[in-house]
Order: structure tokens, then C-alpha cells, then sequence
């Protein structure tokens, strides 16, 4: 038996394009009040809330409710094929993959390398973003799962560690330190540092400091990962990044040296982070596993 009508299922994906009730009222010329009713009889059906609503604020999407609308304007689709086309109709499945500014260039092809063989008929997107990014995209739905570190992650997420990643300081050649094998915080905050401009990767560095006693000066803050290798080797402090090519060049051909921070409580965990707890649909578990057996490192 069906519960829920076709109408019904247009309403709420009119509400859910549009951000508002008044708005969807309008393209769809039905009165808010049967939109609302609508709108009502279905998450009373499903069991949860497809929007979140604030007050003074557009209708923001569940990520249960962008997963609904999703499927719920694929049904429409279908439908309309089989009263109007004599093509098959075909199912589309979707995935979200979020992966942070700094990782993106060393995981984020590889990854949709591994999910695209394990998941041929999935249509993959991705987005890059700092982790503030990351976390309102788990969170609102517009990612399904993301690769980050594991910083500002409450229980409310899920998360499976990848690998571990230790900091690297990134010198001239010519810097008193450069002949060294690897180095500490307390002998890098002699010398001005140069951070990312992504404010919590900073606040991180920062944080380990303090902890140590150590107030270091920074001379710039990088807006991208070759930026704060290229001031670095050209002597204008000292870079500390998680994510850093082995290669002995920045991207103006200057050389440069790279050490590993041997500080035990600054190494990191890269992890495989999404919104919620305990099971999930089955495409984001057969993605998971597709990501953790391609990347993880034991």
C-alpha cells in the first residue's frame, strides 16, 4: 500500500529546492498551508525531520532530508518517463565525497580513483573545503563523508582513522637548522614561523606550542600549501605543515628542506569522517570500506 502520493512527494522537493514555503508556494501555486500539511504528513510517516527550522531562517535541509529529496524527485523522474518516454528508465545513486584544502592534492584522486572501481554505477562529486567547510557540509549533507584530520570533530561524528601524519618543518638552505636530521617545536620557535591561513590548521600549531611553554613569532600566515613552501625557501621563516611534498623544489624552482617534528603529541591522525552514529545506508558503507582498504596504513 502506498502512504504517501506522488503530489506529496512534489510538494516537499518544491519546498526543498526553493529554501521556503512562501517560495515553493509560488512555483508550484498551491497555498502554504497545503504545502505545510504536506510537508507534515510525510516526516510524520517517515519518522524524522526532513528540514531544520529556525527562526528568521531559510528551511536548511536534514541530511536524511537531502538523501529524501534526492530519491523523492528521482521517483518523479521515473514516473514522468513512464507516462511520456519509451526509453528505460534508469536509477541514479549519488556520493558526496568532502576532503580538507590541505590533503586534497596528495588523497582526493586517488580516492575517487578507488570508489569509481569499486562503485562503477555511483555518479561521484567532491568539494574541497577548510575544516569549518567540512563540518557544516557533514552536517547539512551536502558531503556524505569527508577526509580530514581529526580536529574539531564532536561524538556526534563518525570517524575511522587512515593513518597517522606527523608536521614537518619546511627551512631554506641556508638556515641554521637545515643540517639537521629533524628538529623539535622548542628549537622552531626560535625563529619566525610561517602558518597556514586556514584558521584552525594555525590555531593547532599555536595550541601545541603554548603547551610547551613556547610563544613563537609568525611572519605570515600562507594562503596555500606551495606559497608557504615558496616564502620558506626563500628564507622568510619557517614552514610547519602536515601535508608537504618529498620533493626538494617549490614551485619557483627554489630549493628547500624539509624536516620531520619529532614531538610525539603533535603528530595527527588522518581519518574518514562523516555526520552520525552507528549504521548508515548501504552506499556509504561500501564506500567506507573502499575508502579505509585503499587508504588506510596500518
Amino acid at each position: 500500500m502506498l502512504y504517501l502520493t506522488l503530489r506529496q512527494y512534489e510538494y516537499v522537493c518544491a519546498i526543498g529546492r526553493h529554501g521556503s514555503l512562501s517560495a515553493a508556494a509560488l512555483r508550484v501555486n498551491v497555498s502554504q498551508p497545503a504545502l505545510s500539511n504536506a510537508l507534515t504528513r510525510v516526516e510524520s510517516h517517515l519518522g524524522y525531520p526532513l528540514f531544520s527550522r529556525r527562526r528568521g531562517a531559510a528551511m536548511a535541509l536534514t541530511p536524511q532530508g537531502r538523501k529524501f529529496i534526492e530519491e523523492a524527485e528521482a521517483l518523479l523522474n521515473r514516473a514522468a518517463l513512464l507516462e511520456n518516454s519509451k526509453h528505460p528508465v534508469v536509477g541514479e545513486r549519488r556520493l558526496r565525497l568532502g576532503c580538507f584544502i590541505d590533503l586534497a592534492p596528495f588523497l582526493l584522486a586517488q580516492s575517487l580513483h578507488k570508489l569509481r572501481q569499486a562503485l562503477p554505477d555511483v555518479v561521484l562529486t567532491h568539494g574541497v573545503e577548510t575544516f569549518e567547510g567540512l563540518i557544516s557540509g557533514l552536517i547539512d549533507g551536502r558531503f556524505d563523508c569527508a577526509l580530514t584530520y581529526d580536529l574539531g570533530m564532536d561524538a556526534g561524528f563518525t570517524c575511522e582513522k587512515l593513518f597517522d601524519s606527523t608536521p614537518r618543518a619546511l627551512l631554506s638552505v641556508d638556515h641554521p637548522l637545515a643540517e639537521s636530521q629533524q628538529v623539535t617545536l622548542a628549537e622552531l620557535a626560535d625563529f619566525p614561523l610561517i602558518l597556514s591561513k586556514e584558521g584552525l590548521s594555525a590555531q593547532h600549531v599555536l595550541a601545541l606550542c603554548r603547551r610547551k611553554g613556547l610563544n613563537p613569532t609568525i611572519s605570515h600566515r600562507a594562503e596555500s600549501l606551495e606559497l608557504q613552501r615558496s616564502l620558506a625557501a626563500h628564507g622568510e621563516g619557517v614552514g610547519i605543515s602536515y601535508a608537504s611534498p618529498t620533493n626538494r623544489y617549490s614551485y619557483d624552482q627554489m630549493d628547500i628542506v624539509s624536516l620531520p617534528i619529532t614531538d610525539t603529541e603533535a603528530t595527527e591522525a588522518v581519518v574518514l569522517a562523516r555526520h552520525g552514529t552507528g549504521p548508515t545506508d548501504s552506499l556509504i558503507t561500501a564506500a567506507e570500506h573502499a575508502l579505509i582498504k585503499g587508504l588506510q596504513k596500518t
